[in-house]
């Protein structure tokens, strides 16, 4: 058995991450790792080396974080997926594990879609020839039904996606993740370990009270060593879609995402205004920038995304 990791401000005593007293033992209590620890995956994992083979055809893998929820994660990560599709010779793959609040099949236009099995696997859902989805919403008998799972469980269902759907050939492999540093991003992260996460982009919003929970999803990922691509402010100021106006809308009252990132050392990708045709696409299942290639959200996506184009080897 490889040697047990023990987190950096775990107690005395700790029994490491990968033991199966991990969150269990005496030292555990009230450590503020406890819950995670005991329902994260323990010690060697059979199913790892078959992770491997499926992920080693992926080149790119990118974790889509940020601390808080509503910042707009999701619609980040589409308009990224539809634009690095765009090249018809780029294979994208969209793995969503926001398990409780699936909502990337809508914001692609596959509701009511189904997964495939097959020989190789489970088959993603495609919304165009080089563009396929993983999500649990493929799997509910109803969108409106609830997903009440433990963690053991969504461990499982991530698992899944990982090495039961035929991925294939992708360059990119783009992860939408639940909000905050949980079960669901302890576990993608020990099943790509030995993958390798190419990197994470974090969203954000300019108010402090986003910025004080994205500082912490900096920090997680450099504990457990996942090279952070950059941060992009999101809903920074109002476009009016006629008179193309701009209003501030989230006062970045401690200097938005931009001095936060001078603060903590880490690359600011850009800011995106908000422009409420973006939500109308996404609730229609429709790429933003090539039905609205005039709005400044457009160009300010496109200036971004070609950062994180130029970043990735």
């Amino acid at each position: 058995m490889s040697p047990s990791k023990t987190p950096e401000n775990a107690p005395e005593h700790c029994p490491g991450t990968e033991s199966e007293e991990a969150g269990k033992a005496s030292a555990c209590d009230g450590c503020p790792n406890q819950q995670a620890c005991a329902t994260a995956p323990k010690g060697p994992d059979p199913d790892i080396p078959i992770i491997n083979e499926r992920m080693g055809t992926v080149k790119h893998k990118i974790l889509v974080l940020s601390g808080k929820g509503g910042v707009g994660k999701s619609s980040f990560t589409t308009q990224l997926s539809w634009a690095l599709s765009h090249d018809e010779d780029t294979q994208v793959g969209v793995m969503d594990i926001d398990i409780c609040g699936p909502s990337v099949p809508k914001m692609f236009g596959l509701e009511g879609e189904q997964i495939h099995s097959s020989n190789s696997g489970w088959s993603p859902v495609y919304v165009t020839d080089n563009l396929g989805v993983m999500s649990i919403g493929f799997i509910l008998q109803d969108a409106d039904d609830a997903i009440i799972w433990r963690g053991p469980k969504k461990n499982g269902l991530i698992k899944q996606f990982l090495k039961d759907v035929d991925w294939g050939d992708l360059d990119y492999l783009v992860v939408d993740t639940p909000p905050g540093t949980s079960d669901e991003h302890l576990s993608i992260v020990q099943y790509l370990k030995e993958a390798k996460v190419s990197g994470a982009i974090v969203i954000t919003t300019p108010q402090e009270v986003a910025l004080q929970d994205v500082r912490k999803e900096i920090d997680f990922c450099r504990k457990v060593k996942i090279p952070i691509l950059g941060v992009v402010e999101n809903m920074a100021g109002f476009v009016c879609p006629s008179c193309k106006g701009e209003s501030v809308i989230f006062p970045p009252t401690t200097g938005g995402a931009k001095k936060m990132c001078e603060d903590t050392n880490t690359r600011f990708l850009g800011s995106i205004p908000l422009d409420p045709r973006i939500a109308k696409s996404c609730d229609q299942g429709l790429p933003f920038m090539d039905e609205y290639p005039d709005s400044p959200a457009t160009k300010a996506y496109q200036d971004i995304i070609a950062k994180i184009h130029d970043l990735l080897p």
